[in-house]
């Protein structure tokens, strides 16, 4: 590991880290721990627990992200070159920024509201399908289907096809968190990835099952 290049990293991995130590103090030794659809704060737990937070956000996916590369067997990833670099750094900052927010509900309360989070999850998806056709086939990232796997074909149309998908759902899910209530934006969170996950896997399925017939 180069110490020079994951420096950058390093940081934003650091950063909710620091916002959370500054804001200490100001926490209560009971706080929220877990909202439900409607918005509702529905579990307070001892404010030691927010630690855990950044870590299993950016911290977490910054170690996987670091360690994938290694051990790809086909080393598919490393081929990827700058573009991986640039969508690790990039998952990297939502993540923490994601940690940032969640930190700040945490010590708004009851008046902290969803369209933070929505706005963040929507830039998290627009930025993984503006790099999804720059992935090669690989076991780690991408859709990995059975079908994407199995047929190389199959990987790059499922890929440009989830692409600009995931990239006009993260904008949506950007654009409606403006225009919806705390309640719809929960329904929002939960619905959309849903559907940005089913539309390309059964894509996946119909177009290896016209890629096969079509050699049989």
């Amino acid at each position: 590991m180069k110490l020079k290049k994951e420096l950058p990293l390093l940081v934003l991995v650091a950063i909710p880290f620091i916002y959370l130590g500054i804001i200490w103090n100001q926490l209560p030794e009971s706080v929220p721990m877990h909202w439900n659809i409607q918005g509702e704060i529905d579990r307070y737990g001892p404010k030691s627990q927010v630690w855990i937070l950044p870590a299993i956000t950016s911290g977490l996916i910054y170690l996987i992200l670091l360690v994938v590369p290694a051990i790809d067997p086909k080393k598919k990833i490393a081929q990827m070159g700058r573009k991986y670099d640039q969508l690790k750094f990039a998952l990297v900052a939502s993540m923490s920024a994601l940690a940032c927010v969640i930190i700040y509900m945490i010590q708004q309360g009851e008046s902290a509201g969803t369209t933070p989070i929505l706005v963040i999850v929507g830039l998290l998806i627009a930025v993984l399908g503006n790099y999804m056709k720059t992935v090669q086939p690989n076991y780690f990232i991408g859709i990995r289907t059975p079908w994407t796997l199995e047929h190389p074909e199959v990987w790059e149309k499922t890929h440009k096809l989830g692409g600009k998908l995931w990239f006009a759902g993260g904008i949506l899910m950007i654009v409606l968190a403006f225009l919806t209530g705390s309640q719809w934006q929960l329904y929002l969170i939960l619905g959309l990835p849903i559907i940005l996950a089913v539309i390309p896997l059964v894509y996946s399925y119909q177009e290896y099952r016209r890629l096969t017939a079509d050699k049989s």
